[in-house]
């Protein structure tokens, strides 16, 4: 038994599906076909159930998924005892970003980490929050850049980034645009283009609509800000943005304030626990790139 088919299938079962995870650990699907079905022989069992598209952990699979992760975890453990002593940090860090966020001082943290510690092998991963919440719950993620509303997931640890209400953003000769501010029906009564669901700025929205009993007309969803400003300046609707997304694109669309949506999309970094030293220095890097915002 090797490492390496641990690795792989780690992977397999975080990603659920062969493809996904013969890219992410860089070797061809046929290569970690060959490697898990060895570790299967040398296991006597067989660890996915293959009968589907999806990749699904037998109860065998099931009963060796968290001795593969803390066997993959006491080995990255041993370089990094050893890197602590020579006052090298080595290792491996999976870092999470919430779809369609752009966010520069996160890559300039990413950069200058790497530059400081290049013994360190970076892995970033995008998704929807819930999925990256989960992953650092399960120790898949080591650190998420994630949306919430209101409040950061209870049981990690979490520094918040930005914290803003929410917005309607619409283009020139829009109804709403002489306006100083709508309530969420008024806005409701237009066509919203907003973000996915598993994004902070949708979780504010659904969670609005819901406490007043309202039904959004969700006419086109995007995970990239670019494209919903894009939309909306094409009059096909009706932008749902945060306080400085909106301020950002001033030039194409007018911030109009939702009067009786008071709960914030948050942005935060979240993680589970600082024992390994080189996502201790990630942070630091990350809080000094966003500048100490949040808390």
């Amino acid at each position: 038994m090797e490492l390496r088919q641990l690795e792989y299938f780690v992977a397999v079962a975080e990603e659920r599906n062969f493809t996904r995870a013969a890219e992410r650990v860089h070797i061809s699907q046929s290569g970690v076909s060959a490697q898990i079905r060895q570790l299967e022989r040398e296991l006597g069992a067989e660890l996915f159930d293959r009968s589907t598209r999806t990749a699904t952990l037998t109860v065998a699979g099931k009963a060796a998924l968290e001795h593969a992760r803390a066997a993959l975890a006491a080995a990255a453990a041993v370089g990094q005892a050893v890197g602590e002593v020579t006052e090298l940090i080595r290792g491996r860090l999976t870092v999470g970003m919430v779809v369609g966020c752009t966010v520069a001082p996160l890559f300039e943290a990413l950069a200058d980490f790497h530059r400081a510690h290049p013994g360190v092998q970076l892995s970033l991963q995008e998704d929807d929050s819930d999925r990256l919440v989960a992953g650092v719950h399960s120790g898949a993620l080591d650190l998420a850049l994630i949306g919430a509303a209101a409040t950061t997931p209870a049981g990690l640890e979490a520094f918040t980034v930005i914290s803003e209400r929410l917005v309607a953003a619409v283009p020139p000769g829009h109804p709403l645009a002489g306006r100083s501010g709508v309530t969420l029906r008024q806005l409701l009564a237009h066509p919203v283009i907003c973000m996915p669901p598993g994004t902070g700025l949708r979780a504010v929205l659904d969670r609005a609509c819901a406490g007043q009993g309202l039904e959004p007309r969700i006419a086109l969803q995007a995970g990239a800000t670019d494209a919903i400003v894009d939309l909306a300046a094409r009059g096909l609707g009706v932008a749902v943005l945060s306080a400085s997304m909106a301020a950002h694109y001033r030039d194409r669309l007018t911030p109009v304030g939702i009067d009786d949506v008071d709960t914030p999309a948050l942005l935060a970094l979240v993680w589970r626990d600082t024992r390994n030293p080189a996502l201790r220095e990630l942070l630091v890097h990350g809080r000094r790139a966003f500048g100490g915002q949040g808390g």
